[in-house]
């Protein structure tokens, strides 16, 4: 079901856009990638969903998560992918900050301390929401066993999920686009 040239146009149409902008990483681009516009169409949806169910094939993992509220819809997608593959995985949600009332969790979902997981972030560039999940996971009680993003923009997510030992993949990078990342 997945087609990776498929996603790349969806990302160009509705995502990439040119011009100055800030990135939550603080860092300056001449390009922005808006992730949620390919995420919260059902197409977009349905073609992350199942290439991360690929490109996680060999991978074990009981849970699929990451920070909220970009990684939300892709856990969505990618709960009800598995389903239709006759596959058992739970998901989860990472809070930036703990629920003021109730558990006051940072966790939200049905994982449990001990499970293997993988953490997912739309578009990748230094790794620091995604980095922020693992923390949270981790803290919670759950093994990282891999970090998977939709774009990596090749701007050094790779090598800090490396410096923590979390093997990282990503369905496709910035050069899928033509863009060679900024020499920092």
């Amino acid at each position: 079901m997945y087609d990776r040239s498929r996603l790349m146009e969806l990302v160009k149409e509705r995502a990439l856009r040119f011009g100055d902008f800030t990135l939550a990483s603080g860092k300056k681009s001449s390009y922005y990638l808006d992730g949620k516009q390919v995420t919260l169409s059902a197409e977009g949806l349905m073609q992350i969903s199942y290439g991360l169910l690929d490109l996680l094939q060999d991978i074990d993992y009981d849970g699929f998560g990451g920070m909220s509220i970009g990684a939300d819809p892709i856990v969505g997608g990618v709960l009800v992918a598995a389903a239709t593959q006759g596959r058992q995985l739970q998901g989860f949600m990472v809070r930036k900050e703990a629920k003021g009332h109730g558990t006051q969790r940072f966790i939200e979902g049905p994982i449990q301390p001990g499970q293997k997981v993988v953490i997912v972030d739309d578009v990748v560039t230094t790794g620091g929401s995604a980095l922020q999940a693992v923390d949270r996971v981790e803290e919670f009680g759950c093994k990282v066993v891999h970090a998977v993003g939709i774009v990596d923009r090749l701007q050094g997510g790779g090598e800090a999920f490396a410096a923590r030992e979390i093997p990282f993949s990503a369905l496709l990078t910035i050069r899928d686009f033509g863009i060679a990342p900024p020499q920092d």
